[in-house]
């Protein structure tokens, strides 16, 4: 079998018990899934592709740094598929007031929180995804205010409007909204699947011991190649989409804040 990006992390012990407890067996694909792209905006990425990120928080305090462009072009890629074969891409970001009244709990874990206020590029919305991946007339955007992007928002809803029995999660951070995001799904009986490469995070460790964590019970963790490979055995034409009369924004709401 081959080596995981969590198996460093593991003791021997926690080796045995996943072994011998019958978790992470293979779960399987749904036949209707939702390409869902968490909070890939600016804020998470920043706006420097190859910025180590201990420089890139200086000015975006939640942004993983360069690492989130390795996994951007593995969402891309994910997301020319799903374009390809007609199926919906989803993405989520946050929004906020200009007061940042609303980020209410959010304040308690950061000391940096009130530096949402302000943008730190003035000519970028932290919120906004990152034009490399930018939303495209016929997918969907759900804005949030917390990490799953399922509470609060029409999420839910618009998956049954499309029929879907599944998702495929991608971005970030995989410790915080995508794990909230997938621990919903699962919650609510779709078939949940993770892109390995399409999801990040500013922690090593977290990242890597999340996506363990998840595929042991809630989600299968798979390589973006074979996710793509079966996306593209999906017959075409399978949901009814918008139709994209008024393109897709992230600037379609009063100015966004960014959320962690």
């Amino acid at each position: 079998m081959s080596e995981r990006i969590w198996d460093k992390f593991l003791t021997p012990r926690d080796k045995e018990v996943f072994a011998a407890s019958g978790y992470g067996a293979r779960g399987a694909f749904g036949k209707r899934p939702a390409l869902l792209v968490i909070d890939v905006s600016w804020a998470f990425a920043g706006d420097r592709p190859d910025e180590p990120i201990l420089e890139s928080i200086k000015r975006w305090r939640n942004s993983c740094g360069a690492e989130s462009w390795v996994a951007i072009d593995s969402i891309k890629e994910l997301i020319d598929t799903a374009h390809m074969k007609e199926l919906p891409v989803i993405y989520t970001t946050g929004f906020r007031r200009e007061d940042n009244w609303d980020s209410g709990s959010w304040g308690w874990k950061n000391n940096r929180n009130e530096e949402d206020v302000a943008q730190p590029v003035p000519d970028r919305d932290g919120n906004a995804i990152v034009d490399a991946i930018a939303p495209q007339p016929q997918d969907i955007v759900v804005y949030k205010q917390k990490p799953s992007g399922f509470y609060g928002t029409n999420l839910a809803s618009y998956l049954t409007l499309l029929g879907c029995d599944s998702v495929i999660v991608t971005g970030t951070t995989t410790s915080g909204c995508v794990r909230a995001t997938v621990l919903d799904a699962f919650s609510m009986n779709y078939r949940v699947t993770i892109s390995e490469e399409g999801c990040f995070d500013r922690s090593e460790a977290s990242h890597a011991i999340n996506l363990c964590d998840m595929n042991a019970k809630y989600a299968d963790v798979l390589k973006t190649a074979e996710i793509i490979a079966y996306m593209r055995e999906l017959p075409n034409g399978m949901f009814k989409l918008p139709s994209g009369a008024t393109k897709a924004s992230t600037q379609s709401v009063p100015p966004l804040r960014a959320i962690a």
